[in-house]
Formats: C-alpha cells, sequence, structure tokens
C-alpha cells in the first residue's frame, strides 16, 4: 500500500508527484490490470510465453546493434 503523508509548506503537487512515484516503484498499476480479469490457464501460458518471445528477441537485438 502506498501511502504519502503531505508535509507543511509542501505543495499538493509535490506530494502527489511522490505518490505515483511512489505506485510505480510497487508496481502496484501492474497488479491491478493483472487481476482485473480472468486468463484461463492456456492463455495465461500462451501470454507468458509470448512475453518471453518478446524478451528473448529484444535481448539479441542490444547484443547484435550496431557496431
Amino acid at each position: 500500500m502506498a501511502e504519502v503523508r503531505v508535509q507543511e509548506d509542501e505543495s499538493l503537487e509535490n506530494a502527489l508527484r511522490r505518490f505515483k512515484r511512489k505506485v510505480q516503484t510497487h508496481d502496484i498499476i501492474k497488479e491491478i490490470k493483472k487481476h482485473s480479469f480472468y486468463l484461463k490457464p492456456g492463455e495465461k501460458k500462451r501470454v507468458k510465453q509470448a512475453l518471453a518471445r518478446k524478451r528473448n528477441r529484444k535481448k539479441l537485438r542490444r547484443n547484435i546493434g550496431p557496431r
């Protein structure tokens, strides 16, 4: 749970900025999206494999990259 206490002489915008940063570091948004709908086990497996393929392609692009 991300919690930010507004300090004295701190603007609301700064507190909101700190809150957003804290939410990103705790991956709260990612968890919410992950649990917002149900995936069948087979679909979950396919999604996981697709993400793995995407990561591997990205690694290969980095390694081969311009010389």
